[in-house]
């Protein structure tokens, strides 16, 4: 049987949320201290990922990722505490609602259709013309 995941985004106010791809973008920056590489880790354009951190940082009073321009001398990113703490936050919340989602919708898995060989059939007009009357009465 299958295991529930639930995808979050967390809405900040209508301009301001962050969710699974943000937080990957700061997991991958934390581990190589560098937007490129995580860029390219998470197989994303450099100005997409450059998009979504401007994002972050600019989301929130302090940054969460503190960046220096390469060249000769090197450059790369370092995650600040309120960085660290978002990715914390994020994946403990996204745990709880796992374990939640699991708990709530784990009696339905038994009614999931397994892919292309176990493909629920179209309802055909006769089928569809008797759950409309059904919902009437």
């Amino acid at each position: 049987m299958s295991k529930l995941r639930v995808t979050l985004r967390v809405d900040f106010d209508r301009n301001n949320a962050i969710g699974p791809g943000k937080i990957a973008l700061l997991e991958k920056m934390r581990e190589y201290g560098s937007l490129s590489q995580a860029a390219k880790a998470l197989d994303m354009s450099y100005r997409r990922a450059w998009q979504l951190l401007n994002s972050l940082n600019q989301s929130f009073r302090e940054p969460l990722v503190v960046t220096a321009i390469g060249g000769s001398g090197g450059g790369g990113s370092t995650l600040t505490a309120l960085g660290e703490s978002m990715i914390a936050t994020y994946r403990d919340f996204e745990e709880a609602m796992n374990a939640r989602a699991d708990k709530q919708f784990g009696p339905f898995l038994k009614n999931v259709s397994g892919g292309a060989a176990n493909a629920r059939r179209p309802v055909s007009r006769s089928q569809q013309g008797t759950a409309r009357k059904s919902r009437r009465h």
